[in-house]
């Protein structure tokens, strides 16, 4: 009977260490990848999930959507209930404030993709930036860069963000039906709410930064938006399962870059397609510039985050923050010097 105990408690033993190694069914590896919405910047991940990239590569990812805004990821990040997250490269700058390194290790977007919509009969006026004041503005969620475009805007101007009532909406059709049932004045969102707005004349595009020029008059130079990131802990510890992924999405880039919005859209299963998909193909043209082809970071363009956060964040602004440990191309490089992997 001791004997038989014993080879129960070994075994109990194995399974729990290959439980903490993150191993998923044979010859898979688990991980756990947390999404902040449905809006098109993250459309690299969801491509990459359609299409069954990380069962190729041998990932048993397990995927959680907010759909609330990039602040839930972080904070799910933080609490250790997600191992990666996806979402924008201004939260990387967020936790080095607060002594936390979190690291982007693939790049998705390489610009905003935002914009600043109104109802139809809308009086704001950027030219007259104090036509803001009084507004309710939706943005996605408090603390998401939807957020920061919002407070980078007022702090451009000098308008305190009392002037104001800043209301999270969620994105996609959510946030659309905020806007055009008058729960907010203006909107500030992503593809596709920015192209449903237009095409079913809910209100009319006011700023829009989804093209390069757009971003440079906006934020004064380019602004990364979606990437992957994690704990510098989790790319320690779990390399390989690093570089997987920076390998699928670089195939996800890739098949966004050589097909039709069309057919791009074809191959999205029903829940990440906001609207009907004629709309939405509509929708992924217009972002489409906002890509990487192979998901490299550049360094000068993540100055621009740094310079917009530090105008309204404090805890960024007292900081000596270094942009290097923000961000890594080790897993981008080692896998574009081995593609056949």
């Amino acid at each position: 009977m001791y004997k038989r105990f014993i080879l129960a408690a070994c075994a109990a033993a194995l399974v729990c260490l290959a439980g903490c190694s993150g191993r998923g069914g044979e010859g898979t590896e688990s991980v756990r990848i947390s999404v902040g919405s449905y809006n098109l910047n993250n459309l690299p991940f969801f491509i990459a999930d359609a299409n069954g990239y990380f069962d190729e590569v041998g990932l048993d990812v397990r995927t959680e959507n907010f759909a609330q805004g990039g602040s839930k990821v972080l904070q799910a990040l933080v609490a250790g209930s997600t191992d990666v997250a996806v979402g924008f490269y201004d939260h990387t700058i967020q936790m080095q404030a607060k002594h936390k390194n979190v690291v982007g290790f693939v790049l998705l977007s390489r610009n905003s993709g935002l914009v600043l919509a109104g109802r139809p009969d809308s009086t704001f006026d950027p030219a007259n930036p104090a036509s803001i004041r009084g507004m309710n503005v939706g943005i996605t969620a408090p603390g998401s860069s939807s957020d920061f475009f919002v407070r980078h805007f007022l702090a451009q101007h000098g308008i305190p963000v009392d002037d104001i009532s800043i209301i999270g909406v969620g994105s996609g059709a959510a946030a659309v039906a905020a806007l055009d049932q008058g729960k907010v004045d203006l909107l500030v969102n992503y593809d596709p709410a920015a192209t449903l707005i237009a095409e079913r004349g809910v209100g009319k595009i006011i700023i829009d930064a989804r093209s390069d020029a757009g971003a440079r008059e906006v934020y004064g130079g380019i602004y990364p938006t979606s990437v992957m990131y994690a704990d510098q802990s989790f790319l320690d510890k779990r390399p390989e399962v690093a570089e997987k992924i920076v390998r699928v999405q670089q195939k996800a880039l890739a098949f966004i870059a050589d097909h039709s919005a069309e057919e791009i859209v074809a191959a999205l299963p029903d829940k990440y397609v906001s609207g009907d998909r004629e709309i939405y193909a509509k929708a992924v043209e217009a972002a489409r510039a906002i890509f990487t082809r192979d998901g490299r970071f550049n360094p000068e363009d993540l100055r621009t985050p740094l310079t917009v956060l530090r105008e309204f964040n404090a805890d960024v602004a007292n900081a000596d923050i270094d942009l290097e440990k923000t961000y890594t191309n080790a897993f981008v490089d080692r896998a574009l010097a081995d593609p056949a992997q």
